[in-house]
């Protein structure tokens, strides 16, 4: 096919999460199903890419997340991307969301119960927005126990929003440190629920 790394390229790139081997190869059969396109070609293309964009010419990169493939800024360029987006592109969690996501990555899959358990409080609304958002998702049920309970997981939209391949590329949990004033996983909270204050449902 005529152009394929430029056509791999602009899939990439108009991508808002990271694109798998699967969906580019679907993606370019349907514009040319003559097209002469397997995994192993693929793979020359997408190594060549990533080859030319390792050149300091260019300020972004090619790169493995999630089982699929991005562009990314390089680390040099960080700071002059965060003056422009503000840190607005994403509206933040609130503190419980981001709790029991951290529980959901480490622990997963795990029923919204042990979750709760863990936290000390009740984890419905925590849930719900993780789920709006796509960070978490149904990973099936527990079936030896009474009612079923649900299970769940992070998600490929988590690994890619956090820039990693996997929960296995998580910090351990031994090597964060935590001051004593700082709420920790796991500690039980002075309220009864996760429900948001005023001040975090306007961010939300």
């Amino acid at each position: 096919m005529e152009n394929l790394h430029q056509h791999i390229e602009s899939l990439i790139f108009s991508s808002d999460t990271a694109v798998s081997k699967t969906d580019l190869i679907e993606c370019i059969k349907k514009l040319d199903p003559e097209a002469m396109l397997n995994e192993d070609i693929l793979e020359g293309a997408l190594q060549s890419i990533e080859e030319k964009y390792d050149n300091e010419y260019f300020s972004f990169e090619l790169r493995v997340i999630g089982g699929g493939y991005r562009f990314f800024t390089k680390a040099a360029y960080h700071k002059t991307v965060s003056i422009l987006i503000g840190q607005k592109e994403k509206k933040r969690l609130s503190t419980a969301a981001l709790e029991t996501l951290a529980i959901i990555a480490y622990r997963g899959p795990v029923t919204k119960s042990e979750a709760e358990a863990i936290r000390g409080v009740n984890c419905d609304y925590s849930f719900h927005k993780l789920l709006e958002k796509e960070l978490i998702e149904v990973a099936g049920r527990v079936e030896t126990a009474v009612g079923k309970p649900v299970l769940y997981k992070v998600t490929p939209l988590f690994l890619d929003y956090f820039g990693i391949n996997s929960t296995e590329e998580l910090p351990k949990l031994k090597d964060i440190t935590v001051t004593a004033d700082e709420n920790t996983i796991g500690e039980v909270a002075e309220v009864i629920s996760d429900l948001p204050s005023e001040k975090e449902k306007e961010t939300n």
